[in-house]
Order: structure tokens, then C-alpha cells, then sequence
């Protein structure tokens, strides 16, 4: 496949790395211009470009920036992604560390229903709860005992199935968990959280899984303060 990231943090780097390796044509940009993404290109072989560019003519996009960065993306940048495109939303809400508050969240609006909104284009979440180092490392083959599972949250159907099928190609159990607005099963907070559960263990976490965001994950009148401080 063709595939777009938008964003070269852990979870984009990781991405690029693997979907290469895996013989996938990917375009990587971020905010800061292509010549910043050099030494990533090199090492993984994808094309670095801007972000209006890693979104057209793909098979597939990923979006991964920070959450607070979603609503100063260009207005017009998924205006010309056709519907049937897959758009992954791997963010996740940091309101005391990173993000600020943002309301509309803060008022139980779903994370990736606020960055569908954002954005203008259906979403899917995906790989929001695995730390960038294991999706790089601890791919395993279809089969093995103990494969990390990860869920998938999304509206449309057949943009869900090309997501969990390449879930599935990078070696990972992908896990249904509905639609999008069931995907505050798998955000910070929740029992899938960062933790490496395979098949059984996820659903079982997703189904223990409360909505009440708790005062870890909600934002302050002091917030965002840092990763070392939160406020």
C-alpha cells in the first residue's frame, strides 16, 4: 500500500520503520518541512514530504501529532481524501501534561470524535495504547502464543478491516472494539492502556473499562503543565 503519515514523533518513526520494512511505499511529513525528516528517510527509506502531499493519492493515512496540534492543521488538508480512505487517529488526550483542556472532551465528547470534527474526515483509532517501542519491537508472528492484541475503534466498516488487516501484518492481534464512539474503551486511563495484553486480555479490559474520565486524565485551570509536572 501507499500510505501517508502526517506526524514524526515515536508512534510515526516507529510506524515508518516497520511499514517499510514491510515493502509499503510511505510518505512521512510533519510540521517543520521535509528537510527536518532527512535522517528518517534514510534510515527507513520512506519519502519525506509535506503534509499535503502525505495525504494524497495514498491508500491509507496516519495521523499522529499531538492532540493540542490537531486544530491548527490546514482546514482544507482532508478536504480532497476521498471517504473510503482510512484516516488513523492514533492520538490521545493529555490535558495535564501536554494539551491543555479541551472542552469539548473535558465535557465527554469521545477524543476521536473531536478529532474527526477537527479534521473534517471519518476516523479510525488505532495504536493510541502501545508504547512506540513495542510496536517497533515486539511484532510477532500470526499464531504466537502471547501476541500483543490491539484494539480498533471505527464507524466504517471496510476502512476498519484494512486497518486491523495491517494491525495484523505488522504482527499484532487486532481486536473490534466498534464503533468510534465506544473508543474511549481504549484511551489513557483505561485497563488496555500501555499493557501488553494479547487477545483474551484485551477484551477483557475493554469490557471492564469505565467512561468517567478520572482526575489523572482531566485537565485543571493550571493545565497543560509537563510530563515531569503535570497541572
Amino acid at each position: 500500500m501507499k500510505i501517508g503519515i502526517i506526524g514524526a514523533g515515536q508512534i510515526g518513526g516507529a510506524l515508518a520503520h516497520r511499514l517499510t520494512a514491510l515493502h509499503h511505499e510511505v510518505l512521512i511529513s510533519n510540521s517543520r518541512g521535509p528537510d527536518t525528516l532527512r535522517d528518517l528517510a534514510a534510515e527507513t527509506g520512506a519519502k519525506a514530504v509535506q503534509p499535503a502531499d502525505a495525504v494524497r493519492g495514498v491508500d491509507l493515512i496516519v495521523l499522529t501529532i499531538p492532540m493540542n496540534k490537531v486544530a491548527s492543521l490546514p482546514k482544507s488538508l482532508f478536504a480532497d481524501v476521498p471517504a473510503s480512505v482510512p484516516v488513523i487517529d492514533t492520538n490521545n488526550y493529555y490535558p495535564r501534561e501536554r494539551d491543555g483542556r479541551i472542552e469539548e472532551i473535558e465535557s465527554g465528547q469521545v477524543e476521536s470524535r473531536w478529532v474527526e470534527k477537527q479534521i473534517g474526515h471519518p476516523v479510525i483509532k488505532a495504536f493510541n495504547n502501545i508504547y512506540a517501542k513495542h510496536l517497533l519491537e515486539n511484532g510477532k508472528p500470526k499464531g504466537t502464543s502471547g501476541r500483543i492484541a490491539l484494539p480498533v475503534s471505527g464507524d466504517d466498516a471496510a476502512a476498519k478491516a484494512k486497518v486491523m488487516a495491517l494491525i495484523d501484518e505488522l504482527g499484532f492481534d487486532p481486536v473490534d472494539n466498534g464503533g468510534l464512539d465506544h473508543s474511549w474503551r481504549q484511551q489513557p486511563g483505561s485497563p488496555v492502556y500501555v499493557k501488553d495484553h494479547d487477545l483474551a486480555g484485551v477484551r477483557e479490559a475493554l469490557a471492564a473499562a469505565k467512561q468517567e474520565r478520572t482526575p489523572q486524565w482531566s485537565g485543571t485551570a493550571a493545565s497543560p503543565g509537563t510530563f515531569e509536572k503535570p497541572a
